[in-house]
């Protein structure tokens, strides 16, 4: 048969098959029959294409993610450096109040300072000032924070200064008690603590008594808050041992005033009755 001829009969067949299926739905089993055969083999080829496109979704999900969780990440930093700089700024307002309490309660001439670091000495409790010979910084400078006496300068230079802290073993300041004026004269022990020395056995002294600058000495304004009675030890039947705890706060502090030497009152006179 020619292949004109064969390619008619295949129209026509095609035609036929094609009429009856529209009008009587011959092939509609074999369709289906087919479809439940060529599923596998459909899945088989969508599966590839079905995995790259869930993978690539998967992926830009993820990235989408982890830049939204590093930008949170950025954005609680800031929030928190944020919190932290302004806590820090109110502390130090409070701490610059209460030193400006402080100044007005003394009522002389005072340099304000702040404490750079310790000093490279450790065999003594030292810290260096700001303010120097310069700001009018002298040698013998009482120093004070917000809550009581921190210590005396005992070196200057130009732009900076040393201060020898309360409560080093070279240090000590004359005392009394504010609840009934007995004196004494306060020591450093170098391990943060204070004694009171000098004191009778029987004299009136309690834990938990303050102790403030007496002015004795020349150097320390009357008045200044210096410590608090921790315990009395009565052993000896001459002295008491007397240990008290520093107010201020001497390792911590960061603002200070360098009590001017202008105000410092002049020594008392002697008592008539003693000569």
């Amino acid at each position: 048969m020619a292949p004109i001829a064969r390619l008619s009969v295949f129209v026509a067949v095609c035609l036929v098959l094609l009429v009856a299926d529209l009008r009587f739905r011959y092939l509609e089993v074999m369709r289906n029959a087919l479809s439940v055969v060529t599923y596998p083999l459909q899945m088989a080829a969508a599966t590839p294409a079905d995995f790259v496109r869930n993978a690539s979704r998967y992926f830009a999900t993820l990235v989408e993610v982890q830049l939204e969780n590093a930008d949170l990440r950025r954005q609680r930093l800031t929030s928190g450096e944020r919190l932290l700089r302004f806590e820090l700024l109110e502390q130090e307002n409070a701490q610059l109040r209460e030193l400006l309490g402080m100044s007005r309660r003394v009522g002389v001439e005072s340099i304000a300072a702040d404490i750079l670091y310790n000093a490279p000495d450790p065999f003594a409790r030292k810290v260096i000032l700001d303010r120097g010979a310069q700001q009018g910084v002298e040698a013998g400078l009482a120093v004070v924070d917000a809550k009581g006496v921190v210590g005396q300068v005992t070196r200057v230079h130009p732009v900076q200064s040393e201060v020898t802290l309360l409560t080093d073993r070279n240090q000590s300041i004359p005392v009394s008690v504010v609840r009934n004026g007995v004196r004494g004269v306060l020591f450093g022990t170098g391990r943060g603590r204070l004694e009171m020395r000098f004191v009778l056995a029987d004299a009136d002294i309690r834990e938990g008594d303050q102790l403030v600058t007496s002015g004795l000495d020349g150097i320390f304004v009357p008045g200044l808050p210096v410590a608090q009675v921790t315990g009395v030890d009565r052993v000896s039947d001459a002295f008491a041992r007397i240990d008290c705890e520093p107010l201020a706060a001497i390792e911590t502090s960061v603002q200070v005033l360098v009590i001017g030497r202008t105000a410092y009152p002049p020594p008392p006179a002697p008592d008539p009755k003693e000569r």
